[in-house]
């Protein structure tokens, strides 16, 4: 049962603070074309303006150039952006998978992904200061960790981690696939679901929390630049209203002294860091019964299991 909006796992009312972190810019959709990539864009950055979230965008430069030449209107989307009073990060150029590629080809991808980013920064005064692992692959032993590490140092990074993971990007498949087929009967189901399911997924890792900590730590969200969030992220925030939290910048919440433990999960899974510290003390501390996405969902995503 998720419990009452407000209120502590621990049955209190209590304020909370969270940081949205949005993976995959400039837009990732089934559909390429620009006006459909500027329409995604234009409607959730009204989202997160009218609901005044400092939210930190990563971007897989990639995205930028068309025929191999760098396209403006896709750079403009990313403007935007920064328009909007946000703040952009690397997520690598072509979205590598750090499990699957020498480390060398990986460091190379992060370089090549800040280009148009740090160019885009610097003519507003920011810097580039953030780096998320595609996949949420850390690497698969901790020697691999330790250099990709003293790597992002060396370029002035630090690691975007994420404690509320989820799979929005399921939904977004599902909710992509029946446009395409113009079902909006679907879409309408599937976006039903979607806000409670997240708030289900708040509920289990703000209680993931207060068992390893004892407290609701400082979190951080995880969701993509897709067409279900462009149409869902006003509810999502209304939701996290609700449930009492606050919106802060991923620098303040990094401030959380949680985010000092070491991430030492080499494992091949993408999972949230609050699973990775409830591993490192054991695996009593790792609570059941993680929300799961919908099997109509799975159905309409095109996707076996999560």
């Amino acid at each position: 049962m998720i419990l009452p909006a407000a209120f502590s796992a621990f049955g209190q009312k209590t304020e909370r603070r969270i940081a949205v972190t949005i993976d995959d810019l400039p837009v990732v959709s089934t559909r390429k074309d620009i006006k459909n990539r500027q329409a995604i864009t234009r409607r959730l950055l009204a989202h997160i303006k009218r609901a005044k979230v400092p939210a930190i965008g990563f971007v897989n430069e990639g995205k930028l150039y068309t025929d191999d030449k760098r396209d403006e209107a896709q750079v403009d989307l990313l403007r935007a952006w920064l328009d909007a009073g946000l703040e952009l990060g690397n997520h690598t150029f072509s979205h590598l998978s750090l499990h699957d590629n020498p480390l060398e080809k990986y460091e190379a991808d992060i370089l090549k992904g800040e280009i148009i980013t740090k160019e885009l920064l610097a003519a507003r005064g920011m810097q580039e200061r953030f780096f998320r692992h595609p996949y949420l692959w850390t690497g698969l032993t901790m020697d691999t960790k330790t250099a990709l590490g003293k790597f992002l140092d060396a370029h002035g990074y630090r690691i975007a981690p994420v404690t509320i993971d989820n799979s929005d990007w399921i939904f977004a498949r599902a909710y992509d696939n029946a446009f395409d087929r113009g079902d909006k009967k679907l879409m309408k189901q599937i976006g039903a679901a979607y806000v409670p399911y997240m708030e289900a997924k708040m509920d289990y890792w703000e209680r993931q929390s207060v068992r390893i900590f004892g407290r609701e730590i400082d979190q951080i969200l995880l969701i993509h630049a897709n067409f279900i969030n462009s149409d869902y992220f006003g509810k999502l925030a209304r939701m996290l209203e609700k449930r009492n939290y606050k919106f802060v910048s991923l620098d303040d919440a990094l401030r959380d002294e949680a985010y000092r433990l070491p991430d030492n999960f080499v494992k091949r899974s993408g999972i949230s860091w609050l699973h990775r510290w409830a591993l490192d003390r054991g695996r009593e501390f790792l609570l059941p019964d993680e929300p799961k996405t919908p099997d109509f969902v799975l159905k309409a995503a095109g996707v076996s299991e999560e």
